[in-house]
C-alpha cells in the first residue's frame, strides 16, 4: 500500500504577507500555504500569527546594507557587523553577530579564487556557505 504525502498543513491562523516578499509570510510560509491573511494594518494582536507580529518590524524596516553580486564590500559591511556587536539587515535578510563572525572568520582563511566563487553569489548564500563550512570543521573536531 502506498501513502500519498500531502503539503504541509499550516494553522488555520492568519499570516501577515511579507512587505518586501509578496510570496511569502513575515514568518516565510510561502503565501501559497497560507489558508488566510490578516489585513488590518496594523494587525490585531492575537489575530496573527505570533512570528509574523514579532518578526513584522524587522521585516518592513529598511536595509542597513545593499550590497549586488560580486561587491566585495559585503565583507566589510560584515565586518562592521561584528565590530559594531549588532545585527543588520543585508539585501533584506537579517544577519546575526554570529553569522557575520563566522562568515569573516572564513572569509579571511580562504585563498582568492574561493573568494571570488563565494562572491558571484547571493550575500545570503555566501554567508550560508561560510556557515557551512565552519559547522563541518567544528562538527570534525569534536569527532575525535
Amino acid at each position: 500500500m502506498t501513502e500519498t504525502l500531502t503539503p504541509p498543513q499550516w494553522p488555520t491562523v492568519p499570516h501577515i504577507r511579507h512587505p518586501r516578499d509578496e510570496r511569502q509570510a513575515v514568518c516565510g510560509v510561502p503565501a501559497t500555504d497560507v489558508t488566510r491573511w490578516e489585513t488590518e494594518d496594523p494587525p490585531r494582536p492575537g489575530h496573527a500569527c505570533e512570528d509574523c507580529l514579532t518578526l513584522l518590524e524587522d521585516a518592513a524596516r529598511p536595509d542597513d546594507y545593499t550590497h549586488p553580486i560580486r561587491d566585495a564590500t559585503l565583507i566589510d559591511s560584515l565586518r562592521t557587523v561584528v565590530a559594531e556587536h549588532q545585527h543588520a539587515k543585508i539585501n533584506g535578510v537579517l544577519v546575526d553577530l554570529w553569522s557575520a563572525s563566522v562568515t569573516i572568520l572564513i572569509w579571511d582563511q580562504l585563498n582568492q579564487d574561493k573568494r571570488e566563487q563565494l562572491l558571484s553569489l547571493p550575500a545570503y548564500q555566501l554567508i550560508l556557505r561560510c556557515v557551512a563550512i565552519y559547522s563541518r570543521l567544528t562538527d570534525e573536531g569534536h569527532r575525535r
